[in-house]
């Protein structure tokens, strides 16, 4: 069987990133702008919690006075570029380990290319796939739930749909595409997905609840 694994909130917690780039925007509102980071940060994280993160920026410069295109554009910039403090767990370090050492693996995940490609560098994972695919470097058009990337790793394999297994969190994308070409679908019920229900032929076949789950899956799976 070959493995292809997501990475936000399947192989470490989406949110730490979150943290991270707020994190790194206040920096630059204190060397930008004189404010203070700390409470900056703390600005963030309370809109964050109220209302999400789509308009955490727009609400901060706002907050300050300070809003214009241009520096909502800067803050999305530091936020994407910035270098991510996240680390991934040691269980799931410890699991890529031993998944390696008996099959082919594939890391397929969607976002900001230059985003994803640092968090793949932070989180030090590179080492324990046969190749990476961020969706967004071959178009927007191939993210999930495109089939794109998947083709790919199914014709360096020469195998069938059915010896591909994805595991991933997000119900709304992730499955379907592959539920339809009869690939094997894990979902992985954490991070900020984790209590959402997938409409029909959305959700994936197989459900766990933490990724330390996923060897007993895999063991019944393959018998």
């Amino acid at each position: 069987m070959i493995l292809v694994i997501d990475l936000d909130d399947t192989l470490y917690a989406e949110h730490n990133f979150v943290i991270s780039g707020m994190r790194a925007v206040a920096q630059f509102g204190s060397e930008a702008f004189g404010l203070d980071a700390a409470t900056s940060l703390s600005f963030m994280m309370h809109n964050l919690e109220a209302k999400g993160r789509g308009r955490v920026f727009n609400a901060w410069l706002t907050e300050y006075g300070l809003i214009n295109k241009q520096r909502i554009a800067k803050c999305i910039k530091v936020y994407r570029h910035h270098q991510p403090d996240i680390a991934m767990p040691k269980p799931h370090r410890d699991l890529l380990i031993r998944l390696q050492q008996l099959y082919s693996l594939y890391l397929v995940t969607d976002g900001h290319k230059i985003t994803q490609q640092r968090k793949v560098e932070a989180l030090g994972v590179a080492t324990y796939f046969k190749r990476i695919f961020i969706t967004h470097q071959f178009g927007i058009v191939h993210a999930k739930p495109s089939l794109y990337c998947f083709e790919q790793i199914k014709k360096a394999e020469g195998c069938e749909w059915a010896d591909i297994l994805y595991l991933g969190d997000n119900p709304a994308k992730d499955f379907v595409s592959l539920n339809q070409v009869g690939a094997v679908t894990v979902r992985v019920r954490t991070g900020a997905h984790a209590s959402v229900v997938g409409k029909p032929g959305f959700d994936a076949t197989h459900h766990i609840e933490r990724l330390t789950d996923f060897e007993t899956l895999l063991s019944h799976l393959t018998g």
